[in-house]
């Protein structure tokens, strides 16, 4: 009888052993504990999710273990053979805001949530068409991301939201280790002019030290609609803002006389100057000339103030009251719709997020941070540094965007003092018509989009796909109609 039972045992063993091989070798090598760990991420369905035949995955990955500080991250893999397409990981800005908010679920995400509706909406223009997708809120204290030691929050700043991002990136290939091979790209708008690069730096010089389980295949970076330096950004809105007949004549020769844009701090005459010029905007959408505002009663998110956050650039604009409008997309109120749907507890559960019952709803900026740290007048510094290094580079803007308009990034590129390799000429869409404008420069690409505001994905998402296809197959956009 004894004999019998262990023959059993035996046999369960070596079944159990074949079992666990068999499933190593068809999920390409991975290890159990691997396995599980994706597998605890899994998002299985989310709340009102119309059904998807790719998978997702949410969590969080611990970037220090001593302050217990960890980023939230949502991933999604790309729509067919995700296996043969680039890894892309895309960045809001703010600083402080988050890249599931905006990004995800405003922009170029697979999901949108909806006004009144349990139910979430599907991107047919969604950017994981083209991309394994992976989105993360940083730095600790953006949306779900949070910290054990609350002194982190008065710590931040440009160089501890790389150096974290980097750790979640180590960290989550850990978890991930089959997209180690494919080729890496970062893409993000507005103050991701400063995150964007600066991580892009981070993992540059890194590579030249780690280990072969640390290297992080980085091919490139995409910014748009970026902060990138604080003297012609902060030039470029107020040149805009007068040729787009928002401000007059007397509110711009006061701006143009009283301020300095390379300095620091305002004096008072051009702190008077600035609210004249910022409370255009209290009536019309910064962030998109010519679409509509939220005027729903029942929401009011997207027209409140953040808190000024001492310390970020651009220095002397910072600190304006009207600098720190909340961003909203081309359905005025959708940031709105969001908010509702990411409080929502079972949403909150289905995305393992909020484990530690953060003690303040989720909201797209946060409002607990309002020191930064260090923030670097400019990053053409890094820009040209990336270049010499061979990183691909590209730079697009919507050009109906008040906040940081077109006007600054082509001042902004001008100083760069790239040569031309081609000139000024159209990009096409699949509808035959003129997309926007391109300009080659040696190392790096300009490309305009018509009619797109701040957030480029929301407003013009045929175009931004059509434009994210290009980029990350390194093919120029047609010029020609096709």
């Amino acid at each position: 009888m004894v004999s019998s039972s262990m023959n059993v045992l035996l046999l369960l063993i070596v079944l159990t052993i074949n079992l666990a091989t068999v499933t190593v070798a068809r999920s390409g090598g991975l290890s159990w504990e691997v396995l599980s760990e994706q597998e605890a991420d899994r998002v299985v369905r989310l709340p009102g999710q119309p059904p998807v035949s790719f998978k997702q995955y949410a969590g969080y990955v611990t970037v220090n273990q001593t302050h217990g500080r960890a980023l939230f991250y949502w991933f999604f893999e790309a729509m067919e053979k995700p296996e043969k397409k680039p890894l892309l990981l895309w960045l809001n800005g703010g600083p402080g805001c988050s890249s599931i908010g905006y990004g995800e679920a405003e922009e170029l995400g697979p999901f949108f949530p909806q006004k009144g509706q349990p139910e979430l909406k599907f991107n047919n223009y969604t950017w994981n068409r083209v991309a394994n997708l992976l989105f993360v809120e940083s730095p600790v204290g953006v949306g779900f991301s949070y910290t054990n030691t609350s002194s982190d929050i008065k710590q931040l700043g440009d160089s501890i939201t790389a150096k974290d991002s980097y750790i979640f990136l180590v960290n989550w290939f850990k978890r991930f280790p089959q997209y180690k091979s494919h080729d890496f790209y970062i893409s993000g708008e507005s103050y991701a002019g400063h995150y964007v690069p600066q991580l892009s730096e981070y993992i540059f010089d890194s590579n030249k030290n780690v280990s072969k389980e640390d290297y992080i295949n980085l091919k490139g970076f995409m910014v748009g609609n970026a902060l990138l330096d604080d003297e012609t950004d902060q030039t470029g809105m107020i040149d805009y803002a007068w040729d787009h007949a928002v401000i007059s004549d007397r509110v711009y020769k006061d701006v143009k006389s009283k301020c300095n844009f390379s300095e620091e701090n305002p004096s008072d005459d051009c702190n008077n100057a600035l609210n004249e010029y910022f409370a255009v905007y209290d009536i019309i959408d910064m962030y998109s000339l010519y679409t509509a505002t939220c005027v729903d009663s029942n929401f009011s998110s997207t027209r409140q103030l953040r808190p000024i956050i001492q310390g970020i650039a651009p220095q002397l604009f910072s600190k304006i009251n009207g600098w720190h409008k909340r961003p909203t997309g081309y359905d005025p109120c959708a940031s709105d719709y969001t908010e509702v749907y990411m409080n929502r507890p079972d949403v909150q559960e289905a995305l393992h997020a909020n484990v530690t019952n953060i003690p303040y709803p989720w909201t797209h900026c946060s409002d607990n941070i309002t020191f930064w740290g260090d923030a670097p007048a400019s990053i053409l510094p890094i820009i040209k540094k990336l270049i010499a290094g061979g990183l691909r580079v590209w730079v697009y803007s919507g050009d109906t965007d008040g906040r940081i308009p077109v006007t600054s990034t082509r001042l902004t590129l001008n100083k760069l003092g790239l040569n031309t390799t081609e000139e000024w000429s159209p990009w096409y869409t699949k509808h035959k018509q003129v997309g926007g404008w391109t300009i080659m420069y040696d190392g790096l690409m300009f490309v305009t989009v018509r009619g797109a505001g701040h957030e480029v994905p929301s407003f013009k998402p045929w175009k931004a796909l059509q434009l994210i296809s290009h980029f990350l197959a390194n093919k120029k956009l047609p010029s020609a109609p096709f």
